[in-house]
């Protein structure tokens, strides 16, 4: 009885582990300058790489255009519209996290390195932007919506 208990315990918490899904869904972003939040972000996986795109702009002052264009975007995304806006690119798990791809800043049209990982049962989303060593980055803490 003893073993049957304990084999159930050990199957209930390697099913609430996080899986590789757990990335899978929309995140609101929270600015790591302002803490406020910024946009909701659409994360999906193909083919075991994971992407993310802008689906909605928050906050928006008055006046500002409620779908601007990235009008610093170089490349294929320039002067493409911000919302739809692929930012976050192939990304592969490695382990707990998510590594190896890019994260793309609208503001400013630059790539950085990028790793994410989901936190809190999969409440959060720990996003780092770096340029070389991920010791040199910035950090921020997006929030899975329901």
């Amino acid at each position: 009885m003893k073993k049957i208990l304990v084999s159930i315990l050990a199957t209930c918490l390697l099913a609430t582990g996080l899986s590789a899904n757990d990335i899978v869904g929309t995140w609101m972003t929270i600015d790591d300058e302002t803490g406020q939040a910024k946009s909701h972000i659409q994360i999906w996986i193909d083919n075991g790489v994971a992407y993310g795109k802008i689906i909605k702009l928050l906050n928006r002052k008055p006046g500002e255009d409620p779908d601007p264009i990235c009008d610093k975007c170089t490349g294929a995304d320039a002067n493409k519209k911000v919302v739809g806006l692929v930012i976050l690119r192939g990304l592969k798990q490695d382990g707990d996290e998510w590594k190896g791809g890019t994260i793309m800043d609208p503001k400013n049209g630059k790539v950085y390195k990028c790793k994410i990982k989901a936190e809190n049962g999969g409440a959060t989303l720990r996003v780092r932007g770096f340029i070389g060593f991920s010791l040199i980055g910035r950090t921020q803490i997006w929030k899975r919506l329901k």
